[in-house]
C-alpha cells in the first residue's frame, strides 16, 4: 500500500477506527482525517462544564463483539483490583446498568418487565389486557410488517405498544409510529420481546460478566465507562493515531467531492480554502444528504432528488447541576419520560455513569434529552430561554423545588444526530447502489451510512472498510451486513 492517500471524512468513532486500524496494519500509509467541528468524537465526546462531564445521548460501552470491547480494553486499561480509578485516570470502569421509565407518576423497568411491579402499576385488570393482546398478536400477527407499529405490534401486543411505544416513539421522532420503516426496530429493538424479557429475568446470572454474550443488547446489566466519559477514549484514539504518523484536522468542512471514472479524485473544503487530490480512497462518516449534495455536479438527477429528501432527528441536551432530587434514590444511568405533557424524552444521571463525571460530588449532575427538528419551535429557542425551560419541566415532573438548581447549566445542540426512517428513506437501496458504485469511497458510522448504529456497530462499519481497503475489495457488501438483522429481513 505505498504511495497510498487516504481521506476520512470525520473524527467520531467511524473515523477514529478507521485510522486507527489503517494505521495499526501499516504506519507507513498517508492517513488524514478532517473534522467539521472542533472537536473529537462526534456525538460520543464528553463535553467538559466547569468540570461536570456531559455524556451526549449516553453511550454504553458494551458490544457482543470481542474484537470491539478487545478495542476499547486496549486502550484504557479495565479496573481491577490492581488498577484504581481513584488513581489512575486511563481507566475504564465496570458499571451496573439501571434504566426506567417514568410513566403516570411512577416507574416502571426498562426493557418493561412481566413483574410484581408493572401489574402493582398498572393494576391487574390492565395486565390481564396486556397478556391477552400480547397472545392475540402471537396467533394473528401483521404478515405484511411494513410500519414500525406494526413491528412493536407483532413483538409486544397492542395493549403494551399504546401504554408504552406509541407515544414515545412520536416524541422522539416526531412523527407516528405508523409513518416510521420497520428498519429501526430490526436494528434497535433486534431479538427482544416479551418472551425474552420473561426468560432473561429468571434466568441464572452470571456474576461479574461484564460481556454477557448471551443476553439481548437491549436486556444487559453491566456495561464498560471510561472513567471522565465516552470523549475521553476517542481523545486518547486520537493520540494514538497521531503517534503512529495519521494527522487530523479540525474546523473543515467538505463541500465539493469530484468524481470521475467511478472514483472520487479530489475533495475541496471550506469554500475551496483546501483542496485536496490524488486520493487513493475516501472513508466518509459525513450524513449522506451533505455527502450527495457536496457531489452534485456528478450525481444523477434522480440520486440527488432522493439524497435532499432524507430526513434527520436533531438533538438538544441541557446539563443542570441540582443539589437534591424528589426521589429517595436515583441509580438510574437515565430515565425515559414517557409522560406526554412534557417535551423532554429522557434525562441523565451522569453521577450514575461514573462518579468522576461530577466536580461536587454532594450534586446531581443531569442531562434533560429534548429531539427536534432544526429552526423548530424548540430549536429556536434561546440558550437561556431553553435552559428555563428544561427546569420548568423538572418542576412539573416533581423531580426538583424550586431552591434545587445550582447557577451552572449548559446545552448542547447537535444537527443530524439521528437518521430519520421516515418518508424517501424507502428510496434509500437506490442511493446505496450509486454511492456503492464509486470504487475509491466507504460509508462508515451511523450517519455515513445513514442507519442508526450503535457505537460499536460504528466501529465495527470502519473495521469492515478497512478490511476491504488493505484486501483491494470493492464489494461493499460487508460493511452493510454490520447491524443488519437477517432474519427479520428474510421475513420482511
Amino acid at each position: 500500500m505505498s504511495n497510498t492517500k487516504i481521506v476520512i471524512i470525520g473524527a467520531g468513532p467511524a473515523g477514529l477506527t478507521a485510522a486507527y486500524e489503517l494505521l495499526k496494519n501499516n504506519k507507513n500509509i498517508d492517513v488524514t482525517i478532517y473534522e467539521e467541528t472542533s472537536f473529537i468524537g462526534g456525538i460520543s465526546r464528553t463535553v467538559n462544564n466547569n468540570g461536570n462531564r456531559m455524556d451526549i445521548g449516553g453511550h454504553r460501552f458494551f458490544s457482543k463483539s470481542d474484537i470491539v470491547m478487545n478495542f476499547w480494553t486496549n486502550i484504557m486499561s479495565l479496573e481491577s483490583d490492581n488498577i484504581s480509578a481513584k488513581y489512575n485516570d486511563r481507566v475504564i470502569l465496570v458499571r451496573n446498568r439501571l434504566s426506567r421509565i417514568l410513566f403516570l407518576n411512577k416507574f416502571f423497568n426498562y426493557p418493561i418487565t412481566i413483574d410484581k411491579n408493572l401489574i402493582l402499576n398498572l393494576g391487574l385488570f390492565r395486565c390481564i389486557k396486556i397478556a391477552i393482546s400480547y397472545i392475540k398478536a402471537i396467533i394473528f400477527p401483521y404478515k405484511n410488517v411494513n410500519t414500525l407499529e406494526k413491528f412493536y405490534i407483532n413483538r409486544f401486543g397492542k395493549e403494551l405498544y399504546n401504554l408504552f411505544f406509541r407515544d414515545y416513539t412520536e416524541k422522539v421522532w416526531g412523527v407516528k409510529s405508523s409513518e416510521l420503516s420497520p428498519d429501526w426496530g430490526a436494528q434497535r429493538v433486534k431479538g427482544l420481546s416479551v418472551y425474552k424479557t420473561i426468560m432473561n429475568a429468571i434466568k441464572p446470572k452470571k456474576i461479574n460478566d461484564f460481556r454477557q454474550k448471551d443476553t439481548e443488547t437491549s436486556l444487559i446489566e453491566m456495561f464498560l465507562y471510561p472513567k471522565y466519559g465516552p470523549g475521553q477514549l476517542w481523545e486518547l484514539v486520537a493520540e494514538e493515531i497521531k503517534n503512529m504518523g495519521g494527522k487530523i484536522y479540525f474546523n473543515y468542512k467538505a463541500d465539493s467531492i469530484d468524481i470521475k471514472d467511478n472514483k472520487v479524485v479530489s475533495v475541496s473544503f471550506n469554500n475551496s480554502f483546501l483542496v485536496v487530490d490524488n486520493i487513493t480512497y475516501l472513508i466518509s462518516s459525513m450524513p449522506i444528504k451533505d455527502l450527495i449534495i457536496s457531489m452534485s455536479n456528478n450525481v444523477p438527477k434522480n440520486i440527488y432528488d432522493i439524497a435532499i429528501k432524507l430526513n434527520y432527528r436533531d438533538f438538544i441536551t441541557v446539563g443542570i447541576l441540582i443539589k437534591n432530587i424528589n426521589f429517595k434514590e436515583i441509580k438510574d444511568n437515565w430515565i425515559y419520560i414517557q409522560e406526554p405533557f412534557v417535551k423532554v424524552a429522557r434525562i441523565q444521571f451522569f453521577n450514575n455513569w461514573s462518579p468522576y463525571m461530577v466536580k461536587d460530588s454532594s450534586l446531581y449532575y443531569i442531562g434533560m434529552e429534548y429531539m427536534c427538528f432544526e429552526n423548530d419551535s424548540l430549536w429556536s429557542k434561546s440558550d437561556d430561554d431553553f435552559i428555563d425551560f428544561a427546569i420548568s419541566e423538572l418542576k412539573i415532573l416533581n423531580i426538583i423545588n424550586n431552591d434545587n438548581v445550582v447557577c451552572d447549566s449548559n446545552i448542547v445542540r447537535v444537527k443530524k444526530a439521528y437518521p430519520s426512517y421516515t418518508g424517501i428513506y424507502s428510496k434509500f437501496s437506490k442511493l446505496r447502489e450509486y454511492l456503492d458504485s464509486i470504487d475509491n469511497l466507504f460509508l462508515i458510522g451511523r450517519n455515513g451510512m445513514h442507519r442508526y448504529n450503535n457505537m460499536d456497530h460504528s466501529m465495527l462499519s470502519a473495521m469492515a472498510a478497512v478490511k476491504c481497503i488493505i484486501n483491494n475489495n470493492i464489494d461493499k457488501s460487508s460493511i452493510w451486513s454490520v447491524n443488519d438483522d437477517d432474519s427479520y429481513h428474510e421475513t420482511k
